[in-house]
C-alpha cells in the first residue's frame, strides 16, 4: 500500500510503499476512504508529542470499510463503515480504566501516535476501539468528528452547563461544538487570532452570538471558556473573561508555556481544568447525537500525496474548518 510516513520527527512526510496491514486476533483491517488531518498530528509531525513510533503512518480521524477480520472479532461485519479514534488500546486493568477514565490509562495506545494510523491506503486497529459510522454524510464529511468532535464533546461537558461559552480558536474543533452548544440552548462567543476576520465571519455565519479577538474581552462575562488555540497565554486571558466561579477548559494536547498571573483573575472559585483523550463512551455518546442536531463539517479534502501540504495550511492557519485527506485519484 502507500502511505505518508514520518520517517524523522521535524522532516516532511515520505510517501512510501508498505506491505498492507494484516489483521491479528481482534483487530480489524480497514480500508481507508478520509481521514481528517487534526492539529495533534501537526504536534506529533514537528516534535512537540515526543517519542513516536519509529516510521510512523500518523492520522488518528479515520473513517473507511472494514476489509478484514482477525480472529475473535464481534459486532462488526465485512464492507461496513467504520470509525478509528485517538485512543487505540487500553489495559483494561489498572486504576482507571477500572474507573471508567480508559482516557488516562498510562498504558495507552494511540493511533497515529504509538500506533501506525490513516494516512495510507489501509490501516489495522482493535475492534473493540472502532465505532460504527452510521448516518448520511459523506466519509470525509465525518471524519473530523472522530477527534475534533469527540474531544471538543468531552471538552463541553467539562465546561459545564453555564448559558454563555466562550470558545478561543475557531478552528476543526471549535466549529464542531459550536453547533451542539447552539443547539443545546447556549449562547457562543468566539475568540479568534488577532485580525483573522474570516474566522470570525465563519463563527458568525454558524450562529455565534459575537466574534472577536482573542486579546480583547467578550461582550459579556462567560460561564465556560473553552481553549481550542495552543496558546498558553490564553489561560490568564480566558480567567478574566470567565465570571467568578467560571470555568476555562484546556483542550488541546499541547500549549504553550501558560506566563505568570495574579492569583485576582484565578480568585472567585474559578476553576481551570484539562482534557486527555478521550473514552468509548464518549464516542458512542457524541456519535449517536450528532447525526440528531445534525452536525454540519466543513471540509477541505487534499489528495493522500499531498498531505504535507495540508499539514502547512493547517500549521499556518490558512484553513477554514477541517482538512480531510482522500485516496489519490
Amino acid at each position: 500500500m502507500k502511505a505518508m510516513v514520518l520517517e524523522r520527527v521535524g522532516a516532511p512526510l515520505q510517501c512510501v510503499e508498505r506491505p498492507a496491514p494484516e489483521a491479528g486476533p481482534g483487530q480489524v483491517v480497514v480500508k481507508v476512504s478520509a481521514c481528517g488531518v487534526c492539529r495533534t498530528d501537526l504536534h506529533v509531525c514537528d516534535g512537540d508529542l515526543t517519542h513516536p513510533k519509529d516510521h510512523l503512518i500518523p492520522g488518528h480521524e479515520i473513517v473507511g470499510r472494514v476489509e478484514t477480520l482477525g480472529e475473535g472479532v464481534e459486532g462488526l461485519r465485512i464492507g461496513e463503515r467504520v470509525g478509528i479514534p485517538w485512543l487505540g488500546w487500553t489495559c483494561g486493568t489498572c486504576v482507571y480504566c477500572a474507573a471508567g477514565q480508559e482516557n488516562l490509562c498510562e498504558a495507552a495506545r494511540f493511533t497515529g501516535y504509538t500506533l501506525d494510523g490513516g494516512y495510507g491506503e489501509y490501516a489495522v486497529a482493535d475492534a473493540r476501539y472502532c465505532f460504527a459510522m452510521p448516518g448520511p454524510q459523506s466519509d470525509a464529511e465525518v471524519a473530523p468528528l472522530l477527534c475534533a468532535g469527540l474531544i471538543g464533546y468531552r471538552a463541553l461537558r467539562k465546561a459545564g452547563e453555564g448559558q454563555r461559552l466562550g470558545l478561543y480558536g475557531f478552528g476543526a474543533a471549535a466549529h464542531i461544538v459550536a453547533q451542539v452548544a447552539l443547539w443545546q440552548g447556549r449562547r457562543v462567543h468566539a475568540m479568534v487570532r488577532p485580525g483573522d476576520e474570516a474566522a470570525k465571519a465563519f463563527a458568525r455565519e454558524l450562529g455565534a452570538a459575537s466574534a472577536g479577538d482573542s486579546d480583547a474581552p467578550p461582550p459579556e462575562p462567560l460561564d465556560a471558556a473553552i481553549l481550542f488555540a495552543p496558546v498558553g497565554a490564553l489561560v490568564p486571558a480566558a480567567l478574566r473573561a470567565v465570571r467568578p466561579g467560571g470555568t476555562v477548559v484546556c483542550a488541546g494536547i499541547h500549549m504553550s508555556d501558560i506566563p505568570s498571573f495574579p492569583y485576582d483573575i484565578l480568585w472567585r472559585e474559578k476553576t481551570v481544568v484539562s482534557v486527555a483523550n478521550l473514552t468509548r463512551r464518549d464516542g458512542a455518546e457524541f456519535l449517536e447525537l450528532a447525526p440528531r442536531i445534525p452536525v454540519k463539517t466543513r471540509v477541505e479534502t487534499f489528495p493522500l500525496s499531498e498531505a504535507n501540504e495540508a499539514l502547512r495550511r493547517l500549521r499556518e492557519g490558512e484553513l477554514q474548518g477541517a482538512a480531510v485527506l482522500v485516496p489519490d485519484p
